[in-house]
């Protein structure tokens, strides 16, 4: 029961999946972001099932073209989520296209209305996950499942260890009442797991994954603190999305090597 709570909160605040109500004490939010990952085993198996599904694989009377296919597949992430970490991509988007100073970015981020470059990024960001999903097979589904567990892992150890841009905010709040050493150990268990699947799915998947998800934290390190002075929620939900359609290119890559 002492984890179930934080768990309730993770899957409430992160996921449009229906949960009763919790109430968000200090005690509870210790160990909230430890179970931010378990929202992507769920939206991995959404994922692998509906593309099964389509693929005609559980029933063989339901055969969609690639277009539906990849539609339906680019969508189902953000009706898992809420669109809650899209809507800080395009943040973040509106932020970088400023080329303001860092003070000028963090300002654009806490406002609510959506610029140029949050249309454009936004608009090619789902064309690119459309036209990825149009060419990802069904066998790849079980590796491609596996980059929606790893970039939450990741996302959960920036948020835990990366500088805060603001001295206030959600990922602040995070920051001041985890306990940081477990949700650390936490997010580095989920992702040796998540290795261990995926070399138990394709060794090639596994090294190409997880190169893919180092390079984009190495980036996301590096820019967050070059044009932000840290971290905010904004930048996390940037992160998770660009990830997770960088590990969906990965699964692309894999699929062509195998």
């Amino acid at each position: 029961m002492k984890f179930l709570e934080p768990m309730i909160i993770a899957f409430s605040m992160y996921s449009k999946i229906p949960m009763p109500r919790i109430e968000w004490n200090k005690e509870n939010m210790k160990y909230t972001m430890c179970f931010f990952p378990l929202i992507g085993v769920v939206t991995g198996a959404i994922i692998y099932l509906a593309g099964m599904f389509l693929d005609g694989n559980i029933f063989s009377k339901v055969h969609s073209g690639r277009l539906m296919f990849a539609a339906v597949m680019t969508l189902i992430p953000v009706f898992v989520s809420g669109g809650i970490h899209l809507d800080g991509f395009m943040d973040t988007m509106d932020a970088l296209g400023s080329w303001g100073d860092k003070e000028k970015k963090l300002e654009i981020l806490k406002d609510s209305h959506n610029g140029a470059f949050a249309v454009i990024g936004i608009c090619c960001y789902f064309t690119g996950s459309l036209g990825v999903w149009s060419e990802i097979r069904t066998e790849m589904l079980p590796v491609v499942a596996a980059g929606y567990v790893i970039s939450r892992a990741l996302s959960g150890l920036a948020v835990m260890t990366f500088p805060a841009a603001r001295g206030s905010g959600l990922v602040k709040t995070f920051q001041d009442g985890a306990q940081k050493k477990a949700v650390r150990f936490t997010m580095i268990v989920y992702l040796i797991l998540v290795a261990g699947y995926l070399y138990i799915c394709s060794p090639v998947g596994m090294v190409v994954l997880l190169i893919i998800a180092g390079a984009v934290f190495g980036y996301y390190y590096r820019m967050s603190r070059k044009q932000f002075g840290g971290v905010t929620g904004d930048l996390a939900g940037y992160f998770l999305q660009i990830c997770e359609l960088a590990l969906l290119v990965g699964g692309l890559i894999v699929q062509g090597i195998q």
